[in-house]
């Protein structure tokens, strides 16, 4: 049988590199490796995503990812876009210009559009629906794009949006990033895309 490794990259900002979670393996990279090799598979897994990036920052990521020759690369991304009021239209040409570029390269594409935001505790409740409704125009946007370069989008954030707000335990004590806990919401919502996206690839290496 062969056991030759899914080779997973993963870009993006803080909540793809894992930052408030409580240990490394509490992390979105770690979690996902963790549920991909439940399922069978072997995993070579590479964080490259960086606190802080906003989508401009992809490109850096993708040249980086390029050596590792991956099967799969899972992208997280829009959060620090929306903290900046970065524009739209730049924002999403830099992911799709990323997704285009790791689909050239053979590598399967999971997007992950920007959170809903307005779940975050520091936010006024008086600006709560406006943050939202910023938040899900730039989601959408992002899986347009997305779509149209080759990706899969994972469409999460009002899932995992409801369990943020529901549960203050979801957030780290910064109060923003994602908790131990945040991120096994986040991989038990993004579990599902992950994994199809996965067997897809095995699937298709054994009809080739």
């Amino acid at each position: 049988m062969d056991r030759t490794p899914l080779r997973l990259v993963v870009l993006g900002d803080s909540i793809a590199y894992g930052q408030g979670a409580g240990h490394p393996d509490d992390s979105l990279g770690p979690l996902l490796s963790a549920v991909l090799a439940d399922d069978g598979f072997d995993v070579d897994l590479h964080v490259l995503a960086v606190p802080g990036a906003v989508s401009a920052d992809l490109a850096a990521q993708v040249r980086r990812a390029e050596p590792l020759d991956a099967d799969l690369a899972v992208v997280v991304i829009g959060a620090n876009d929306l903290a900046r009021f970065a524009p739209i239209d730049g924002a999403v040409a830099d992911l799709a210009a990323a997704v285009t570029a790791l689909r050239a390269a053979g590598t399967h594409v999971v997007v992950v559009p920007a959170p809903d935001m307005s779940s975050v505790p520091f936010v006024p409740p008086a600006f709560r629906a406006a943050v939202r409704a910023a938040c899900a125009l730039l989601q959408h946007q992002q899986g347009l794009v997305a779509e149209a370069a080759g990706a899969v989008v994972a469409h999460i954030a009002a899932e995992v949006g409801s369990a943020f707000a529901a549960d203050p335990m979801m957030f780290s004590a910064d109060r923003f990033h994602p908790s131990s806990a945040g991120y096994r919401s986040i991989a038990a919502a993004l579990a599902p895309t992950v994994l199809a996206v996965a067997r897809e690839h095995r699937d298709g290496d054994a009809a080739a």
